[in-house]
This record gives C-alpha cells, structure tokens and sequence, in this order.
C-alpha cells in the first residue's frame, strides 16, 4: 500500500476515456491561441467554443497595451502578498473601481477566483457559527467550507423551501449564518431563484454571499450581474468574481455593502498567506473592467449569439442543462459514450468544447459544455451550428 493507490479508480477512468478515441488522458493540450475564438490543438486551428471567455477580452487591445505598460513600469510580479511587499497602487485602485461598480463601499481583490471563495467564505464564517450551502456549488465553495471552523449544511440545489426548513431548524442560531449559492452554475448553466433564496434568507437574519463567476459582465445594469439585474444589491450581502470568465484574465474579488468587510484582510488566511495577482494581470482587469462597465455592445452581441445558438440545438432535439438560454450551453447525454461521441465530433469539425462525465459533474451526468463569446463572428456561429446538424444527422442525439 502506498499514498497513491487511492488514485486507481481514476487512472481507470483515465484509460477507459482514452480508450474511447482522442479524449486526452488529463487535458486538451492547447499548442498556441491565435484570437479569443481561435487556437491550435494538435497542430490543427480549431474554433473556440469552451473558453469562458464571455466578452472575448483577453486580446482586446486595450487590455493588451495595459498589461504591457505594467511589466515595462512594474515587473513581472510582486513576489509579496498583500500583508507584506505587494500591496501595489493598481490592486488598491482596482478595489475602489469594483466598490464602485456595485455602488458599495467595500472590496477585496483575491490572487485567483478559487481564492476569492476560499478567502472570504473561510474568514466570514467561523467556530460556531454555520454555512448554509447550495449542494451543486463550485469546488471553491466545497472547499472553502472544509477550511472554515463553521459547521456547514447543504441544501437542495436551487430549492429556496429546503433552505427555509433548514434554516427554521437552527432556530435562533440562524443569525449566525452565511448562505451560499451562485448565481448562474457552471456545470449545466441553470439559473438560481435568487429572489427566493434571498427572501428566505433575511426572513431567518442570516446573511447570504452570491458567486456571480459567471453572471458577472452579461447581465444586470453595467453588467455586473444577476444580482443587480433582479435589483437585490441593496438585501445581497457580499458578491464573489472572478476575473477568468468576462474579465479574460485570472484572479477575483468579493464586493460587499457592509463597510466592516474591510476588516477581512486580516482574517483570511488565503488573502493574506498569498502572493498578490502581478502588476500586468492587475492592470490588463482594470482596462477590461473599464470596458465591461461601458460594453453594452459587447453584450448584445454576446446576446445575440446565445439566442440563435441556443435556437438551433433545441429545434435539433438536444436536451440542455437549462430552460433560461446563458453563455453556458450544456447539452446532457444519458451515456457516456454518447457524449464523447459529440466531443470527439465537434473537435474532428475542428471545434473545441468541453467533455464532462462522472464524477465531475452533478447527478452523475454525461455533457458537453459550450461557452459562447461575444467575440464569435456570425460566420463561427453558423459553423457551429452546421457541425451540429451534422452530428445530429449521424449520431441522433438523446430525447
């Protein structure tokens, strides 16, 4: 026996995947990006269509320029953490423009998106104290609570009357309670009852976090998410981000309207045990931010893009994860094999996806997940949905 026989059943999904045709052992290997809608994979140009990039920023010129400017003025890194050496003017100024993007007066940007939920879900909640959980949130959350010292109870995925019942059963220690839920989940791309759950929520005293990874820039007023679109910034309590959907780079953020939250830097283990995000990251998620707040364009062509894709897999009989059309498509197969048949499909049309199977995803389920861009042509658009045509024709896909 040793530490890593508890790996075989992965090594066996492992083979069995790479067993079934060109699905990589680990990863797709990405050899280079040419666009945010198009790069090299095994030595063929594919068209991007599993990215997350939403608003197709991460070649935006202004960004570019940003991020250069940065490594010529700051270097590379700041080989500190916020407590310490790389509490740099950009991160400062980046908080005070998320503040002031949700029109709240406090922020905290975290060196990864993961980090954000870890950080603040952590330090939030304490001894004593409980989270209440969404059971299909993202991974972050999970192990955000693990790390937390509160005792931690799930609820039933997007059921506002589970979380009322179990709420009811802490009685008064529902006051010492942090909900969590997202509020557009990756995986299947379906849409929370937010107004529900925050309802719920306040009924008991207990305070609720919402994860807007990837809401965050296509929906609200400004873009800046579900919450702001359903008009509940002034009863939400703290907003989670991410910089690695919309904002095209990598790091994240929690916005709150409480003043206190300031007083979690010194608190959150994550936040302050880390190397803070470098200086060209920081400025190229300025210059994106900047260009979401005013990217209505951007917006309704990503819209516009949802709908005709959208349209056209329903009226070729796929089954998707969601009744309300978003930037995640998620076509849901009953077998596995069925799905990699899809996957494997598109990348021989020379489009990229994403393959998720058990147990990555909830309720054991077999998907293909595609994530549309404001930066797809209507040209790609059509190639897309040709591809599909063209693998419904030959594979009939799953009622």
């Amino acid at each position: 026996m040793t530490l890593l026989d508890k790996f075989a059943p992965l090594a066996e999904l492992r083979g069995a995947l790479a067993a079934s045709g060109k699905v990589p052992s680990v990863a797709t290997p990405m050899d280079a990006i040419h666009s945010a809608t198009e790069g090299v994979i095994d030595g063929r140009t594919v068209l991007l269509a599993g990215t997350n990039n939403y608003l197709g920023l991460t070649f935006d010129p202004e960004c570019r320029a940003a991020a250069i400017k940065a490594v010529d003025e700051l270097g590379t890194g700041t080989t500190g953490s916020r407590m310490a050496s790389g509490n740099y003017a950009g991160h400062r100024a980046l908080e005070r423009e998320f503040a002031e993007a949700f029109g709240w007066p406090a922020a905290i940007v975290f060196s990864t998106g993961y980090q954000a939920n870890l950080g603040a879900i952590s330090a939030l909640a304490g001894q004593g104290e409980f989270l209440m959980v969404d059971a299909d949130s993202h991974a972050s959350i999970h192990d955000a609570c693990r790390l937390s010292m509160a005792t931690t109870i799930r609820f039933r995925h997007n059921d506002p009357e589970n979380l009322a019942r179990r709420l009811e059963r802490l009685g008064e220690e529902a006051k010492k309670t942090l909900v969590v839920v997202e509020s557009l989940y990756s995986v299947l791309g379906d849409r929370a009852p937010l107004t529900e759950l925050v309802e719920v929520t306040r009924q008991h005293g207990a305070m609720i976090i919402v994860d807007e990874a990837h809401s965050f820039g296509m929906y609200g007023p400004k873009g800046v998410g579900i919450c702001a679109e359903l008009g509940l910034l002034d009863r939400v309590d703290f907003v989670v981000g991410t910089f690695s959907k919309s904002l095209g780079g990598v790091g994240g953020f929690c916005v709150s309207r409480h003043p206190d939250f300031e007083l979690l830097r010194l608190g959150s283990r994550p936040y302050i045990f880390t190397a803070s995000p470098p200086p060209p990251v920081i400025a190229a998620a300025r210059a994106a931010l900047s260009r979401l707040l005013r990217g209505d364009d951007l917006r309704a062509q990503l819209w516009k893009n949802i709908g005709r894709f959208n349209a056209a897999v329903t009226r070729l009989g796929y089954r998707t994860g969601s009744k309300d059309p978003g930037p995640v498509t998620a076509l849901v197969f009953g077998e596995r094999q069925d799905a990699i048949a899809h996957w494997q499909g598109l990348l021989d049309a020379g489009i990229y996806t994403n393959l998720m199977v058990p147990p990555a995803t909830p309720a054991g389920l077999n998907i293909v997940r595609i994530s549309l861009s404001a930066a797809h042509t209507d040209a790609q658009i059509s190639r897309m949905i040709e591809a599909f045509e063209q693998l419904a024709a030959r594979l009939r896909p799953a009622a």
